[in-house]
């Protein structure tokens, strides 16, 4: 009696063909079924742990969004009767004189501070990571600024500049300058603001702070055996390897830069009224806070608020498209 056995060659095809046909028949059971009864368990607990955020978005981003909008199609004081009058409120905003102001002066302010706010949180995050005893001391002091509220800097602010008593002005009468009233020049005033904004950089200046804590040291041995100078790594090492910190606080500078309010409001609320002197600091969001509580046009200032996200999300999705050309993501030592 003769037998015959399958070399381990043969079976293979065989276990393969098996194997996909228990996939298949699985991928058929899936189709009919997509969820079983585990995955939707969890799915269940999921959404339960994550329904807070759901809903707080939904009340307090989608709901306002939805109104606004909805809002803005309307001719509407808060008080009368709404009146619907379709896109005239995004029409009139297009041909206000006073938006064209708010827009170049709130532009002004967006591509002077913004920058200068990144420089400006890029040294003090360098500082921040030094390698010295008393680092923890220097952070705090470098970080303590941005805890003051921001009404109470410009505040100080106004004090600092007065052109009688304030500290600027005695320093600049001992170089010689005659004493000026900063905030009664149009352009000077939005300096001054632009000035204020850097006090908050330390919010940013942490986050550099943990960039560069994530900077392999290697990277800086070997270029310092190539004979890279302090100025050579920083340009070639350090910056590029920053990017993608740039471009988040770029991209948060810029929505912030948009809504720049509180400065505005309480320098010139001392100065001769909102927006004074001259309408020079009279950015886009205190001007849509006058028509909304001062003149009582929610309709429009529901529109200019419309205009605003809109254009945010507009300067944003050009900045991250454009930051594929400069942003490095690739951070390793080896």
């Amino acid at each position: 009696m003769t037998t015959t056995t399958r070399s381990g060659t043969e079976a293979r095809p065989i276990r393969q063909e098996a194997a996909a046909a228990r996939s298949a028949r699985q991928r058929r059971r899936r189709e009919k079924h997509p969820w079983t009864v585990a995955e939707k368990r969890r799915l269940r607990v999921g959404l339960a742990f994550i329904s807070p955020w759901i809903i707080g978005v939904l009340v307090f981003i989608g709901y306002p969004l939805v109104y606004s909008f909805a809002i803005s199609l309307t001719r509407y004081s808060g008080m009368n009767a709404i009146t619907w009058v379709g896109f005239g409120n995004y029409i009139a905003a297009f041909i206000d004189p006073l938006v064209h102001t708010a827009v170049g002066n709130t532009l002004f302010f967006a591509v002077i501070a913004v920058p200068v706010g990144i420089v400006v949180a890029i040294v003090i995050a360098m500082a921040m990571n030094q390698d010295v005893r008393e680092i923890s001391w220097y952070r705090t002091a470098l970080y303590i600024p941005s805890l003051i509220p921001t009404f109470a800097l410009a505040f100080i602010f106004v004090v600092l500049v007065n052109p009688q008593t304030g500290l600027v002005n005695q320093v600049m009468k001992l170089v010689g300058i005659p004493a000026t009233n900063l905030l009664g020049d149009p352009t000077t005033a939005k300096l001054v603001i632009v000035a204020l904004a850097q006090m908050g950089a330390g919010n940013a200046a942490l986050i550099f702070l943990a960039g560069l804590r994530g900077i392999p040291k290697t990277l800086y041995e070997a270029a310092r055996v190539d004979g890279a100078g302090p100025v050579r790594q920083f340009f070639a090492l350090t910056l590029p390897l920053l990017s993608p910190v740039i471009l988040f606080n770029l991209i948060t500078g810029i929505s912030n830069g948009l809504q720049v309010f509180t400065e505005a409001y309480v320098i010139s609320s001392g100065t001769g009224g909102l927006g004074s002197p001259d309408n020079g600091t009279l950015f886009y969001m205190l001007y849509l806070y006058k028509n909304a509580f001062s003149y009582a046009q929610l309709g429009f200032a529901s529109a200019m608020a419309v205009l605003l996200f809109l254009a945010g999300m507009l300067l944003s999705g050009l900045v991250y498209w454009l930051s594929k050309r400069f942003v490095n993501y690739d951070v390793t030592g080896e």
